[in-house]
C-alpha cells in the first residue's frame, strides 16, 4: 500500500520539495545529510575497532537474571 511508489509519485513529491525549499537550499541539505551520514559511519567503525581492542574476560558476556515464575493456575 504505502511501500509502493511509482514514477509519478516520486515525481510529486519531487516537485513538492522544490517547490516547499527551493532550488537554491536543496545542495545544502545533501550536503548536511551526506556529512552527518559520513560522521555516523565513522563513529560506527571507531566503536567497532573500540570494541575489538577491548581484552575479553571470562565470565563476561550475558549475565543471568532471575525470572519470577507466575503463579499456578488452577
Amino acid at each position: 500500500m504505502f511501500g509502493r511508489f511509482g514514477w509519478a509519485e516520486i515525481l510529486v513529491i519531487v516537485v513538492l520539495v522544490l517547490i516547499l525549499f527551493g532550488h537554491n537550499k536543496i545542495p545544502g541539505m545533501m550536503k548536511n545529510l551526506a556529512d552527518g551520514i559520513n560522521t555516523f559511519k565513522k563513529e560506527i567503525k571507531n566503536r567497532s575497532q573500540k570494541d575489538a581492542k577491548k581484552p575479553v574476560k571470562a565470565g563476561d558476556g550475558a549475565k543471568k537474571k532471575s525470572v519470577k515464575k507466575a503463579p499456578a493456575k488452577k
